[in-house]
């Protein structure tokens, strides 16, 4: 694949031996065939991907990456895995991502997404060709005070529930070993990468919105929407991505002013609630969508105001967009269409290599072109 994204990153990444934690997941898995594209030599630590349908097995990124499978809570098999590994550049996605699962198990919540990130910094400095670090956490690791603006990368971390709460408190991980071990203007940079509620094709996580409409898809069912009037910000799993690469790019080449802390959130466009979102699914489906089912058609649950969720919740990428150039792409609706011409080409049969790899060179097209996206991002 390699020089097909020149135009994009300037072929900065072309040869680079890149890690990627958590490439069995979601997004790690979209990062790694992205880097694939870019010809980068890409390997992958995580754990096994769940069993069933994953975004892993779909793309067969165990042929195209250097897979390798270990736990980050265990520092010593995290060592053992990557003893010969000599990473340029570092992309930290290994995470538990589930808001409701973080209730369920805030142990290993907490132990993965803080004492893991530890050990994978702690991994990090044995690397002697080490050039960039981006932690990826979440919008969530900013002190919700339900604000109508976004949160800007200044504003101080926190999080009521245990997942919000973890994803603050490896920020402060991230920082504390940038101003310790990365501190050194000629030496490896650490950045640390902040998204909102990403979906795309090749999600089928627990509780989360876009895979659940899959599953009741795929099983002729209706689907239970919990908190439809929560405002979220909603953006294809590309958008971030491509930020996260720029910060890497951008450190790879001029090193420490692009250091730090880094919002990618959509536009205001993009943030509408859960109600919202699920009518523009429902649009973008056309003939056999869902059908969806609200509190309003539900009976009562006792446990549902157990779980809290931020009812608002906003980034400012004013940052990204001045210092990077970074803005979002896609039209919101484009997005879904998207992520639902992915999942049709699944339940189709059809080479999701070369599906996912189109849908990326399309947008890789909007990047290069300096224009925002409409319907004609679809993939073909």
């Amino acid at each position: 694949m390699t020089g097909l994204a020149d135009h994009v990153f300037g072929g900065r990444f072309s040869g680079r031996r890149v890690l990627v934690t958590g490439h069995s997941g979601f997004k790690g898995g979209w990062m790694s065939l992205w880097l694939n594209r870019l010809g980068a030599q890409v390997t992958g630590l995580s754990l096994p991907p769940e069993p069933g349908a994953s975004f892993y097995q779909s793309c067969d990124l165990g042929a195209s990456t250097d897979s390798r499978f270990a736990d980050i809570r265990d520092f010593d098999a995290l060592t053992d895995r990557l003893h010969d590994v000599d990473a340029e550049v570092i992309f930290h996605m290994a995470a538990q991502p589930l808001v409701r699962k973080s209730y369920r198990e805030p142990v290993e919540t907490f132990a993965t997404n803080v004492q893991g990130t530890v050990h994978v910094l702690e991994a990090a400095r044995r690397m002697p060709s080490l050039k960039a670090v981006v932690v990826i956490t979440s919008d969530k690791c900013y002190d919700n005070r339900e604000w109508v603006w976004g949160y800007r990368e200044n504003d101080p971390m926190g999080g009521k529930d245990p997942y919000s709460a973890s994803k603050g408190a490896t920020e402060l991980v991230a920082q504390s070993y940038a101003h310790s071990f990365f501190a050194d203007p000629a030496g490896p940079q650490l950045a640390t990468v902040r998204a909102g509620n990403v979906f795309g094709g090749g999600d089928w996580s627990e509780d989360r919105l876009v895979p659940d409409i899959i599953r009741a898809w795929q099983n002729n069912e209706p689907v239970v929407i919990r908190n439809p009037d929560s405002v979220r910000p909603w953006q294809h799993v590309l958008e971030p991505l491509s930020g996260y690469l720029q910060v890497a790019d951008r450190i790879l080449a001029k090193g420490a002013p692009f250091a730090g802390a880094w919002n990618f959130g959509p536009d205001v466009s993009g943030t509408v609630d859960v109600r919202d979102l699920a009518d523009m699914i429902r649009c973008a489906w056309g003939a056999g969508a869902p059908v969806f089912r609200f509190p309003e058609d539900q009976p009562p649950s006792s446990s549902a105001s157990a779980l809290q969720e931020a009812g608002i919740l906003r980034l400012d990428s004013t940052k990204a967009q001045t210092g990077l150039g970074w803005r979002p792409r896609l039209e919101l609706q484009d997005a879904i269409g998207l992520t639902a011409d992915w999942y049709k080409a699944h339940a189709d049969g059809q080479d999701m290599v070369r599906t996912t790899q189109a849908q990326i060179a399309r947008y890789e097209d909007l990047m290069s072109s300096g224009k925002a996206g409409h319907s004609t991002v679809a993939a073909q």
